[in-house]
């Protein structure tokens, strides 16, 4: 039997107050041994949905129909996933299917060693001793790239990077050797160096293993690098199906084509720039910058006699008013270090920072406190960022009644539904809380509130890293209309090149707290002269089969000569 799963007509709906939700409707699709489907659409299009009926991983609330008959490796069992009991289910998990979750720091228990939770999957399956459980826990810890894995198999997630602990979710995934792997979102707030090494690791899973992979994505880019077919979802139905080459050069679908065309691309934000610079008034450049940064150091103290360490080390930069600089770098680079720095939420150590004609370099608080109405900040995270107890408009109110602007959040709502509106959300949204509202809905919430008080000075610390494309590139829009409107100067962080490219009159390259580049769009991304931008620039997929392929064979030259 060459198909691992076939599933056919599957609908499922969820109970609510208010009646029955469908989630997927009449969904059909099928995934053979040693092939990689992807799954794209929208947040809400039914992708996670359909991809948890596999496992059967869906709550109470849910109920499915139709069929989701799964076979084992050799292809001497089928098993009707919508029909099977829990204690059944559990016997299939783990060996005829297995899932790599969307977050690895939530999927990993932070109490137990990664050794440990890979060796209770093959217990839980059969009898093995411990030892023999712990050498095979090296051994998969070592197929997926971990260094001394003899070592790190007694190391807790805490002791790994992002990136190390989504290898070790593929590891538990892939000990018990299933015959499919499901995997929502696996690079999503991945840096593109780091995300690179992951797909070129689901790609060995395929081919040395022989795995078939489901990949729930919203990234076309890792479509395009890594899958074989690619279904598209759209409100529960799934509007086209094609092998990976034909979709992207010939899209049928409107949806399939909007989100094609929603993907930014490096390149093209040389014109948006070259507007913007036509734009500025004479004399612009030899206006007092508000930021300046003269060889910048920035070192967190040691614990228990340990040499402190060096988050950033000498950088130079400068935005001045109504620019926007875009700040790259994969994690650790000392990126949201310098951005939290100008915020005046991490202390400078050495060099100089002037934030607004204020010198961060041993300020105190009860200077800088009156600049804060004059910064704004956008979270990566704004789920987090907003308290849950707190309405929308409550918490767009804020820093308004924080600093004085208003008494309350009532005194607060007429300047919060205009905020509301500049970020084109509904006002009745001031009502709702936090997490009645879509990722995107909460990010452009997150800007109104940053733009409160008509800041000079915006820091953007990964805004748009886990939004889907199309929700992405609105927010994308507002934001540079908004930077337009209020002609704010603004840190943009990211680790998307192509995001950076959009938004930013000037690109600054981060590598290990130095400076390794800056220039333009144009100078940085299109004639990149450090090896770190060129490998950097190589790491980031595209979307197109033919050109990633191209891609990953020069990303794989630069590795090798560096």
């Amino acid at each position: 039997m060459s198909t691992v799963v076939d599933i056919r007509n599957l609908g499922v709906s969820f109970s609510t107050d208010a009646g029955a939700v469908k989630a997927v409707d009449d969904v059909s699709l099928s995934v053979d041994r040693g092939e990689v489907l992807a799954i794209v659409g929208e947040s809400g299009s039914g992708k996670t949905v359909t991809a948890k009926t596999i496992l059967g991983l869906l709550p109470e609330t849910a109920t499915a129909r139709g069929a989701v008959v799964l076979s084992n490796r050799e292809g001497t069992r089928e098993s009707n996933i919508v029909s099977l009991s829990k204690q059944q289910l559990r016997a299939v998990r783990g060996t005829d299917v297995a899932m790599v979750f969307q977050e690895p720091s939530t999927a990993l228990n932070p109490v137990y060693k990664v050794g440990w939770q890979i060796m209770e999957g093959l217990r839980a399956h059969g009898e093995i001793s411990k030892k023999e459980a712990r050498a095979q826990a090296i051994e998969i810890l070592g197929r997926v790239g971990i260094p001394d894995p003899e070592v790190r198999v007694d190391h807790y997630p805490h002791q790994f990077s992002g990136g190390q602990k989504q290898r070790i979710v593929i590891a538990m995934a892939l000990v018990l050797n299933p015959g499919l792997i499901v995997a929502d979102e696996p690079t999503t707030a991945l840096d593109v160096t780091v995300q690179a090494e992951i797909l070129d690791l689901l790609r060995r899973v395929r081919d040395e293993f022989g795995t078939a992979i489901v990949l729930i994505t919203h990234n076309m880019g890792v479509v395009a690098d890594l899958a074989d077919r690619v279904a598209v979802m759209y409100q529960g139905k799934i509007v086209e199906q094609a092998d990976v080459a034909t979709l992207f050069a010939a899209p049928k679908d409107d949806y399939t084509k909007a989100l094609l065309a929603a993907v930014p691309y490096v390149g093209h934000g040389t014109v948006h720039a070259a507007e913007r610079a036509a734009e500025r008034p004479a004399g612009w450049a030899e206006q007092a910058p508000a930021v300046e940064a003269r060889g910048l150091e920035i070192e967190y103290p040691g614990r228990f006699g340990r040499a402190g360490f060096r988050a950033v080390d000498g950088v130079d930069l400068t935005i001045r008013p109504g620019e926007v600089l875009g700040l790259v770098g994969e994690s650790g680079s000392g990126k949201t270090t310098i951005g939290r720095a100008i915020a005046g939420l991490t202390k400078v150590t050495g060099g100089s920072l002037q934030v607004l004609g204020h010198e961060m370099l041993g300020g105190r608080e009860r200077d800088f406190r009156p600049l804060r109405s004059r910064i704004g900040f956008v979270f990566q995270d704004p789920a987090s960022s907003f308290n849950p107890l707190l309405t929308i408009a409550e918490c767009v109110a804020e820093p308004l009644v924080i600093h004085g602007r208003a008494a309350d959040a009532a005194d607060a709502r007429q300047r919060v539904d205009e905020l509301l509106e500049a970020v084109q959300l509904p006002r009745a949204y001031g009502d709702r809380f936090p997490h009645e509202l879509s990722g995107g809905q909460r990010q452009r919430a997150s800007l109104a509130r940053a733009i409160a008080l008509e800041p000079e000075l915006l820091i953007a610390d990964e805004p748009t890293s886990a939004l889907d494309v199309s929700v992405q590139a609105r927010v994308l829009e507002l934001f540079a209309e908004l930077q337009r409107g209020f002609g704010f100067a603004s840190l943009f962080i990211s680790h998307d090149l192509a995001v950076v490219d959009l938004l930013a009159d000037r690109i600054a390259v981060l590598y290990r707290g130095e400076l390794v580049e800056e220039g333009t769009g144009a100078e940085v991304l299109g004639a990149p002269r450090d090896p770190y931008t060129q490998r950097l620039l190589a790491s980031l997929p595209v979307p197109d089969p033919i050109a990633q392929a191209e891609r990953r064979e020069e990303l794989r030259r630069l590795r090798e000569a560096s």
